[in-house]
């Protein structure tokens, strides 16, 4: 006959897989941790009855969790955790898991097999080398689809059953140190030309241009062309890093793409009276409703209808569109900003989104570009996870369409 695992027994073992979730958290240290138990079992032995429960919202959890019918202890104490957490029996099949670790692994149930729910091969390894020395684990992982993510995971045994694992989401650690290397990177080249023009001019207005009132005046306009180029610059790049930092936690917020773009169309008119273009915006009659964050799309739709007016403005006109599409995880929102310009050669094309990426680098300088507006558009998306298709034509202009995952009715 199979034993019975006792009342004691029971709460002994949850109580114990909370310290230990709680030590792999760096909620709790290893020597309070193991206090707290041997305080526990103590006080159960000598009893002779049920371990009671010190009083705290984790333990009162588990109390009730115990006192209902059908639902394991361990579930609550699970769920209640703020990391990803996933428990293993002796062969590794899932025991119980939170809401974060169904978000990294959707395949996660109940009973089924670790490999299988999580295809991580590292992970694999780890739980298998956890099995045969006894000791705890750690490894990091990474995955590419649908974004770049990195994960630290603990494996450590929690008695003779079950297997704890814990993940840690090192993604804005991994972004940080991406950020810092490529704005070190990118300032450094971008930014070299206008401070060597600076140094230049300045030198010259300290020496031979000193009392020459026409060349001071025309020096100091240039300057000042070449310091809002700068400043230009530099808040690209802060904006660029700022949305890659937050590319893996996509807004939720219900908003209407229809006045957004309508918004920016509107903003950008003085624009095209400058240049003489006729912006042509072809409003639904239905709200276009997406998760968003609404100044990141207004910035994705300025770029965008901006764009179109300097580098199109020879077609005088250009074209915003509001469609709706089958996409892979649902309908889509297509918006679609057309201009009827030079069109962009065939070749540049898979390039545009780069950073500092540009056909016409002195046409780009003297529009006041940066060459980093379409790769801010790009990561936007990204982050909303929609994409940017680029259709063009040389000779009968360009098209940008956005596509966007469309969702319930804005607040």
């Amino acid at each position: 006959m199979t034993a019975r695992i006792g009342p004691a027994s029971r709460v002994l073992i949850v109580v114990g897989i909370v310290l230990i979730g709680l030590v792999l958290l760096s909620k709790l240290s290893m020597a309070v941790a193991l206090g707290a138990f041997a305080v526990m079992l103590v006080a159960g032995l000598l009893a002779g009855r049920p371990v009671p429960f010190v009083a705290s919202p984790a333990t009162d959890v588990v109390a009730s969790a115990l006192a209902v019918p059908g639902i394991s202890p361990i579930d609550p104490v699970i769920a209640a955790l703020p990391d990803a957490v996933i428990l293993l029996d002796r062969d590794s099949r899932v025991v119980a898991f939170n809401p974060p670790a169904r978000a990294i692994a959707p395949a996660l149930a109940r009973g089924t097999a670790l490999a299988l729910a999580l295809r991580v091969p590292e992970i694999v390894a780890a739980v298998r080398e956890v099995e045969a020395t006894g000791e705890a684990r750690r490894i990091e992982y990474s995955e590419r689809v649908p974004i770049d993510r990195w994960f630290a995971v603990h494996v450590a045994p929690v008695a003779p059953r079950f297997k704890l694992l814990a993940f840690q989401d090192l993604t804005p650690l991994r972004r940080v140190e991406e950020m810092r290397a490529d704005f070190v990177a990118n300032a450094s080249h971008e930014l070299r030309t206008p401070l060597a023009a600076l140094s230049g001019f300045i030198d010259t207005l300290l020496g031979p241009a000193r009392e020459d009132v026409a060349a001071r005046e025309r020096f100091l306009g240039i300057m000042k062309g070449q310091a809002e180029r700068m400043a230009r610059l530099i808040g690209d790049l802060l904006s660029l890093s700022r949305v890659e930092l937050n590319e893996h936690l996509p807004p939720d917020t219900p908003l209407d793409l229809v006045p957004i773009v309508r918004q920016v169309a509107d903003g950008l008119q003085t624009l095209a009276r400058d240049r003489e273009v006729e912006i042509h915006i072809a409003l639904p009659d239905e709200p276009f409703i997406v998760a968003g964050d609404r100044d990141e799309l207004t910035r994705a739709y300025e770029n965008l209808i901006e764009n179109a007016l300097k580098y199109g403005a020879s077609g005088k006109k250009i074209e915003i569109s509001f469609n709706r599409a089958p996409g892979v995880a649902g309908p889509e929102a297509v918006v679609r900003v057309r201009d009827f310009g030079p069109g962009i050669p065939a070749e540049h094309l898979p390039r545009l989104t780069e950073r500092f990426y540009r056909i016409d680098v002195g046409h780009s300088r003297a529009e006041g570009g940066t060459g980093l507006g379409l790769a801010l558009v790009k990561h936007i998306l990204i982050r909303h996870r929609g994409r940017l298709l680029i259709e063009s034509t040389q000779g009968q202009g360009a098209t940008f369409t956005t596509r966007l995952p469309l969702t319930g009715s804005a607040t």
